[in-house]
Formats: C-alpha cells, structure tokens, sequence
C-alpha cells in the first residue's frame, strides 16, 4: 500500500477512534463491520475528500456558547480565540441566550464551511452530543453542563476539590452552622460543589441539614433571595458558601439589608474568582477556576484530532485554587 495511502487510512483512524484495519475493511467493503462503525468511516472518509479538494482553505472551529459573555463566559471565550489565532484557525461564534433555542448541533456535521466545534456549557442532552460524536464531527466541551458521555473529550474544573477547600476554610475558621446556596442540582458543577462542601463538613462532623441548603439559579438577584431565607432562620447560619461570586455578591446585598456586618457577625465565601469578587467591600474569599486555561485546553484538544492524533486524555480537569480575601473570619 503507498505510503499517502497508509497516512490516509491513519488519520481516518485517528479522527474515527478506529482501528487502521478496521477502516480498511469499510473501505474495502468488507461484511464483517458493524454498521454505526462503518457509517462513522464512510463519514470521516467524506470529509477527507472535501478537505482534499480545498486545499489550502482555511480551518473554521464553530464556538458555541449560548450564554451573555460575561467576565465569566468572556474569558473562556477570549482564550479560545486567541489560542485559535496562534494555530491559524478561523473563528465562527455563536453566542448569547437567544442560541439556547437553536437547533445548531444537528446541523454541523453537514455544514461544509465548518471544521469542527467547541462547545462551551451545552444545554443540550448527552444524547444529542453522542448523535454528533457518532455523525463523526469533532469537537470539545468545555464546562459539561452534565456528566459528558465517555468518549466526548471534555475540560473542566476540579469543582469537588474547591469546593471541599473552601468549605474546609470555613470549618478552620470555628464555623459549624454554614449555610450553602448551591446551583442548579442538576448542572454537573452543581452536585460536584455541593459533594465537596457535604464531604468537608461530614469529615467535620457536620451534618448540613435541608433548612440550611437552598438550589438556585445562579445569579446575584437570586442569591440575594436564598440568603435572605437563610438569615432568616433562628438561629442563623454564622457563614454561607455560594455556587458563585454572583451569588455571593447577592449575600452580602443581603447581609447588609439586615444590619448585618462581614466578616465580624457573617462569612461569606464564593466560587470562580471572577473581577468582581475584588471589587466588593469586603473583597470576596472564593475559589480560583482556571477560566481561560479550560479554554486553552480545548483548543489545544481539538487541534490533535485534527491534526489525526488521539486527544491527550477524553476527560481533564484542571486544578482549582482557594484564594483568602476579607468576607471570611474566625467564628
């Protein structure tokens, strides 16, 4: 077989997760193939040919991320579109609420403009991500919104272990009644958090009762409600830890609404170190996600399957960071 042969019949491989025989086989119309298998084949080999009929066309990574681009979002994204830029990519956005409602992810795999994708918290079902790994289009998720599939290549944050931190901050500090307002309890940063704070404060001794916890959407308005339930309560919690800096922003509004002082009567920590957990009086104690770094990976992930080399790990999770500020004391 020749060697451009060879070399084709590799980044096939590559691309599909297949074996070099295995693409043999579909190509030489072999029965003994499965079916899904050889649709995944024939597709990739489609793609190879369009590519080789463009040569020199640019590449083109969709980016979708169907949120308002935040200090949170805006991060992620900027990382992305520089570390595209440094490999010569193309960049076509998709971005704000309004994509939520889109049907964008069936119609990928048959947009020829488009090379492959990143998808940035997709609200999408797991099924509906498996549909296009299957189509064989690539792509990265960044931030899973849910547990993703085991053979979707996904970053994210380690939000079990920072969470665990920043609870075991509190409890070092003499704290035993903490109030948690976590997210949404069916976002996968949400059960992973809220597993972290209940693991530190059972290590503890801690049993974090139902009157204690409230699930919420993850924005200031919101989070200034929960708390207000939360310091409601007789007796009141002496800290609360929050899903987010948002949500923590939305505690102190509340804490100061009941005379209220922080650190000295209540602690307040968030999550994600976004600007604005500086830019509060106090400045917020919260956990250091590694924004543009999930985003860099990503790139750097998707680049090796183009590239027809298998992603370096299909599940990473970069290290988060406990950063001390002034809304936490001793108890």
């Amino acid at each position: 077989m020749p060697d451009n042969r060879r070399a084709s019949l590799r980044d096939i491989a590559a691309e599909t997760g297949v074996s070099v025989a295995t693409v043999s086989r579909v190509l030489n119309e072999h029965v003994n193939v499965a079916p899904r298998t050889r649709d995944l084949v024939l597709q990739a080999v489609e793609r190879h040919k369009k590519r080789a009929a463009q040569p020199g066309k640019p590449r083109t990574v969709y980016v979708r991320c169907p949120y308002v681009l935040t200090d949170y979002f805006g991060l992620i994204v900027s990382s992305i579109a520089e570390a595209l830029k440094i490999h010569g990519v193309r960049l076509l956005l998709d971005a704000g609420e309004s994509a939520q409602h889109s049907d964008a992810l069936a119609a990928l795999p048959s947009q020829d403009d488009v090379t492959a994708a990143i998808l940035i918290l997709p609200p999408e079902e797991g099924d509906q991500l498996v549909t296009l790994s299957r189509a064989g289009f690539p792509f990265v998720v960044v931030d899973p919104r849910t547990p993703p599939p085991p053979d979707i290549a996904a970053v994210s944050a380690a939000h079990f272990s920072g969470a665990r931190a920043v609870a075991d901050h509190l409890i070092g500090l003499g704290h035993r009644d903490i109030g948690v307002i976590a997210g949404p309890d069916e976002w996968l940063a949400g059960d992973a958090r809220l597993a972290g704070h209940r693991a530190a404060l059972a290590q503890a001794g801690i049993l974090l009762t139902p009157d204690r916890l409230r699930h919420i959407e993850p924005t200031t308005a919101e989070g200034r409600r929960a708390a207000a339930e939360l310091l409601g309560l007789a007796p009141r919690p002496t800290a609360i830890v929050c899903f987010n800096d948002k949500v923590a922003v939305g505690t102190l509004q509340a804490a100061r609404e009941r005379g209220l002082r922080v650190p000295e009567d209540l602690s307040i920590a968030g999550f994600d170190d976004i600007d604005i957990s500086q830019a509060t009086d106090p400045p917020l104690t919260t956990v250091r996600q590694p924004l543009q770094e999930m985003g860099r990976i990503a790139v750097t992930q998707l680049m090796r399957v183009l590239d027809g080399h298998q992603p370096e790990a299909l599940h990473i999770e970069l290290a988060t960071a406990l950063v001390v500020r002034d809304s936490t004391a001793a108890c």
